[in-house]
């Protein structure tokens, strides 16, 4: 099927387009998208398509496959050379196809040839560019720069699209169709039943965000609580949310980094959510090694955060590492399981909540989608497409496993009593 009909054409640059796509489309095998040029011609599904691709300038395809890489895609969208209406994770199987498509296209058909001839009109471009950190990686200067980045953006951006706890990690559903609110309270729950926490007991949380889980472990498990971010905004806004809550007495949030911390005595119970991501390879045996010396004997450390699948190999730079996350280093969960068993600890339990991460993925793209006017005016427009963007992406690396993630349970036993009972039962006590 031709991809256009060519006779519609006024100017080159759509000729040209609508050639490049029919060649780089032959062989796709899913027809359920519509694309659109920026004259208007279509081609694809006419009634509902699951997503439009829309091409906003005679540049676009320039500007998405010259140097053709997950980066240079990725940027093409934030600066509105192209656009998806509609489903943007139905996009991502395209978008990969495309990107094979890009690199692997030769002999009779030089797509960079083709593309080359095409004056560059791309003037300097505003808003918002890779962040640029310095120092050694992994410093605490350089991670203090990497958090800032990302998580300073305004509370009242996270919370658009976010449960109303601001809980920032993977939500634990019982069904598909389950509301946010409700899969995040019993992600929580789920993370105290796990850790068996008991009146009385001190939890440390490495990495607490909004104070999210604190809160709840004090209000619902009687801990007493510390919790740990680098983002100042965070840790204010944290305590507020204590004092609203009347847990002053019960819990405190540091502005600290877990290497700098010394209390003079260690937790009954250590956690960490989704802030292992930001750690590096290179130091996971300083972070273990840490949680081990801050964790009494027969305790345990319940580390929940994101690995790679260890059979995947990625192609060029990350647009994840450039905009959203920079600093940050995925393993496999092998490479985890070594490092905290090399620091002491016998690991107990490990799951994995792959689906579960897609779901709430799934979920925050739709919620910030029905925000959108309101993100754009509280940060930018180029702010709201880095977001939907690389949540919409995430959705689909755990969607097909290219990303997982992983709940482990680490005990520091006692004379080689771990002290935890004989089965899992009664973590799913009602």
């Amino acid at each position: 099927m031709g991809l256009l009909a060519k006779s519609r054409f006024e100017e080159p640059h759509s000729l040209i387009s609508a050639e490049l796509l029919e060649t780089l489309l032959a062989d796709y095998p899913t027809r359920d998208f519509q694309l659109r040029l920026w004259d208007g011609t279509t081609w694809g599904m006419e009634k509902q398509p699951r997503f439009t691709l829309v091409l906003k300038h005679p540049e676009a395809l320039r500007a998405m496959f010259l140097s053709p890489s997950e980066l240079k895609l990725g940027e093409a969208y934030i600066y509105d050379d192209f656009n998806i209406e509609g489903d943007i994770e139905a996009a991502f199987d395209l978008a990969h196809y495309l990107l094979g498509q890009g690199r692997c296209l030769g002999g009779g058909f030089d797509l960079k040839e083709r593309l080359q001839k095409w004056s560059a009109n791309d003037p300097r471009r505003a808003g918002p560019h890779p962040i640029e950190l310095w120092g050694p990686v992994h410093s605490k200067d350089r991670d203090q720069q990497a958090v800032t980045y990302h998580y300073d953006l305004p509370a009242e951006f996270y919370a658009l699209w976010l449960d109303q706890r601001m809980v920032y990690s993977c939500a634990y559903f019982a069904t598909p169709e389950e509301d946010l609110d409700s899969a995040q309270q019993r992600k929580l729950d789920y993370i105290c039943k796990k850790l068996r926490l008991r009146r009385g007991e001190r939890l440390l949380d490495i990495g607490c965000g909004w104070g999210g889980l604190i809160m709840y472990a004090a209000t619902n498990y009687g801990v007493q609580a510390v919790g740990l971010t680098l983002s100042v905004p965070q840790a204010e806004m944290a305590r507020q949310r204590l004092r609203g809550a009347g847990l002053n007495d019960r819990c405190r949030v540091e502005v600290s980094d877990y290497r700098d911390i010394d209390h003079g005595q260690q937790y009954d119970k250590i956690v960490s959510v989704g802030m292992f991501e930001h750690v590096g390879e290179a130091l996971l045996p300083e972070y273990f090694n840490r949680a081990y010396e801050l964790l009494r004997p027969g305790g345990v450390f319940l580390n929940h955060g994101i690995g790679y699948s260890a059979t995947y190999r990625r192609e060029g730079p990350s647009f994840s590492d450039q905009y959203v996350f920079p600093d940050a280093e995925l393993v496999p969960i092998s490479t985890t399981l070594r490092a905290a068993e090399v620091s002491g600890f016998e690991v107990r339990d490990l799951e994995s909540l792959r689906e579960h991460y897609a779901l709430t993925l799934h979920q925050w793209v739709q919620r910030l989608e029905a925000h959108a006017e309101e993100a754009r005016r509280i940060t930018d427009d180029k702010t709201y497409r880095i977001w939907r963007l690389y949540m919409a992406g995430s959705a689909h690396g755990f969607r097909t496993g290219r990303l997982n993630v992983y709940q482990t349970l680490l005990a520091k036993p006692r004379h080689g009593d771990s002290g935890l009972p004989l089965t899992r039962e009664d973590w799913y006590r009602v």
